[in-house]
């Protein structure tokens, strides 16, 4: 594998999360040390809940970082499936509830309409992003760049000004607005985690030569842009 891509693997989820929450707090630590101000990229779903309730509990300037997700679920903010519902009910909290949050989801009727709007929101993040964490769906998927999609191949293309692209996954319920390649890779360092056999297998698959477009994560991991950790465990 290539040497830009580390790979970091743990007996279980509660061994994952206390240690990458640590290495997040060390990279933001230092970017206020640096800028004055840090910037997290957080992703949705059931596998970063560990990682964010160990995260909120790290002594850190909170008032001094700025939170942004990956991709949102085009659903209302208080809605079970709202990733920024996830992230402010599990992140959030306790010493982090002093950062600052900037969500995707707008007053837009369609993600088509609000894509422009969640890019300029993005402005106010400190670029490039400190860390970006990322997840992967046993499809391929990570953020919403989903196999078969049609806005895929626009996403894909790490030439377009950074921002979010629209999208609408015939595999995946709810439209959605997705950072696109470019923006991710507006990173200083981006971590894939994720969890269980069956993406490990998804990973490997990943790893060998092929389409982006087959398995989007590709993308990320076959890149020379961004240094990549990996961090798994069964």
């Amino acid at each position: 594998m290539a040497s830009w891509v580390h790979e970091h693997r743990f007996p279980d989820s509660l061994a994952l999360a206390h240690a990458l929450a640590g290495e997040i707090k060390v990279d933001l630590h230092e970017a206020i040390a640096v800028r004055g101000a840090a910037s997290l990229v957080v992703s949705g779903g059931r596998t970063p809940v560990r990682l964010f309730q160990q995260l909120r509990t790290e002594k850190l300037e909170w008032a001094k970082v700025w939170v942004t997700l990956a991709d949102e679920r085009w659903v209302e903010v208080t809605a079970d499936a709202s990733n920024e519902r996830l992230v402010r009910e599990n992140l959030l909290r306790d010493a982090a509830q002093d950062a600052h949050f900037v969500g995707l989801k707008n007053p837009a009727p369609t993600p088509e309409g609000g894509a422009d709007w969640a890019t300029r929101a993005l402005t106010r993040v400190p670029r490039p992003f400190d860390v970006v964490v990322l997840g992967m769906g046993d499809d391929g998927h990570t953020a919403s760049l989903f196999p078969g999609s049609l806005a895929l191949p626009r996403a894909l293309d790490a030439t377009a000004p950074a921002g979010c692209v629209a999208v609408n996954a015939l595999a995946a319920p709810h439209a959605r607005v997705s950072l696109n390649l470019a923006a991710l890779f507006d990173a200083r360092r981006i971590v894939l985690h994720f969890e269980g056999d069956t993406k490990w297998q998804v990973y490997q698959r990943a790893r060998q030569p092929g389409s982006a477009t087959e398995l989007p994560v590709r993308a990320i991991l076959q890149q020379k842009e961004v240094p990549v950790d990996v961090y798994w465990a069964p």
